[in-house]
């Protein structure tokens, strides 16, 4: 017997780990470009929430119709990928069904089970694609999703498609061979899903068989292992990310706006308050806010990477739905841009960060920010935990802090409350005036 096709097998296998591990390499250095930030505290909330939110999709059922159908091919990805291990063993081991005589009658039932997931999955992707392209969601037609992104996720439904089919089609031609005698084919008794479609392949010849069911089980593996690596070029990486991006999730209360560390201290200073840690020296302020993506925290960067582009941040988003430009998505998507440009220029021994452009500008315009209300319904909406308000809030004060660009009404507002404690510029004594006209008008 040939060991061609183990060899083969071997190199792609090999090939396939080789760029898989450079690129999680690039990945983690551009996530670490992000600013030092330690956040391990509540270890028990943090797995209860990773639990619920990435492994369970708590969030996810806001929504049941999707939910549902991204239920489904969730499970279909992690129950099916357990067959992917005898794929493998059978590549280098140049067996077939390696697990079949050891389980039995169990190994069919599981078959059955994962032909049972693969058509779950493969209805739920033309259901998806039936929404982005058919009904067009609007949501997923927004400005930020024209080209790639766009054709990223109708790439993935599509060749997710032809995965789950091409598991059919192996089950379906391997029981024909197992029926007419061919001793490599064990017969594993009725497979419900592959039958139907069994009359397809009937007539043909036993190498015709053979040739499609090998094709079948080559162009299965051979995908997921493409998969595996296009994964991390695209935005389903939040397949994995979304585990580590939900343990490092915010835990304090959404209404709270994280302080400079750097403004309390010099404003503990001015009051006379010591600091909790005297001894040590005042750290050096680089910068206050974030103008790129260096200024941001590496939490920051690894919510980027984890963004599924779903859209339910900016579908939910007050400003976004009054016509302003601001689009809580496209923050992330840009934060991951720059983050992937700047990664790129440093590989290639560019200039990285003093390439001339920088996040705040060349990605994301002032208008954007600005139109903001930090409301929270942009992190609320978020399926996997994202903070877009965390980094508009550090851009918008790298605007107001080191180029003094904050809009003139802002300014007006911001001293009036100083010097007023309201947003109007009335003393506070005047403030309920205006109940007297009311009482003024009722008696009319």
């Amino acid at each position: 017997m040939s060991i061609l096709p183990q060899l083969a097998f071997v190199l792609i296998l090999g090939a396939a780990g080789f760029i898989l591990t450079k690129r999680i390499k690039f990945l983690r250095r551009n996530i670490l470009l992000g600013k030092a930030e330690t956040r391990n505290d509540q270890h028990e909330n943090r797995w209860k929430t990773m639990l619920l939110v990435a492994l369970g999709q708590q969030k996810m059922f806001k929504r049941i119709v999707p939910a549902f159908l991204h239920l489904l091919i969730y499970v279909g990805f992690l129950v099916i990928n357990l067959e992917v291990l005898e794929f493998v063993l059978d590549g280098i081991l140049g067996t077939h069904r390696l697990f079949a005589p050891f389980l039995g009658s169990l190994y069919t039932v599981a078959i059955n089970v994962f032909e049972f997931l693969a058509v779950a999955v493969l209805v739920s992707c033309v259901a998806f694609l039936i929404r982005r392209n058919v009904m067009k969601v609007e949501r997923f037609n927004k400005p930020e999703l024209k080209g790639w992104p766009a054709l990223d996720a109708n790439t993935i439904l599509v060749v997710e498609i032809i995965l789950m089919f091409a598991i059919l089609t192996m089950n379906a031609t391997d029981q024909i061979l197992a029926s007419r005698g061919d001793e490599h084919y064990p017969a594993l008794g009725t497979l419900f899903f592959s039958n139907l479609i069994r009359p397809l392949f009937e007539g043909m010849s036993d190498g015709a068989l053979v040739f499609i069911e090998r094709f079948a089980w080559w162009f299965h593996i051979v995908g997921i292992l493409a998969f595996a690596v296009y994964v991390t070029y695209s935005k389903h990486l939040h397949i994995f990310l979304a585990f580590p991006n939900t343990w490092y999730s915010n835990l304090k209360p959404k209404g709270e706006i994280r302080n400079m560390p750097e403004v309390t201290n010099e404003v503990n200073m001015m009051l006379g308050i010591a600091s909790e840690n005297p001894s040590a020296p005042p750290a050096e302020i680089g910068r206050f806010g974030a103008k790129d993506v260096n200024d941001l925290s590496w939490i920051n960067v690894l919510n980027a990477y984890s963004c599924t582009e779903c859209g339910r941040c900016t579908s939910e988003c007050p400003a976004n739905l009054t016509g302003k430009k601001l689009s809580p998505r496209k923050i992330m998507m840009d934060v991951r841009d720059r983050a992937e440009e700047v990664g790129k220029s440093l590989d290639a021994g560019g200039p990285g960060f003093e390439d001339g452009k920088s996040l705040l500008g060349d990605y994301i315009t002032k208008e954007e920010i600005n139109a903001c209300t930090t409301c929270n319904a942009c992190v609320e909406a978020c399926p996997v935990n994202i903070d877009p308000l965390s980094i508009i809030l550090q851009l918008r004060r790298y605007v107001a802090m080191e180029e003094s660009g904050t809009p003139a009404q802002w300014n007006s507002m911001f001293q009036n409350m100083e010097t007023s404690f309201s947003p109007w510029k009335f003393s506070p004594s005047d403030r309920f005036n205006w109940s007297e006209k009311v009482k003024e008008e009722e008696m009319k």
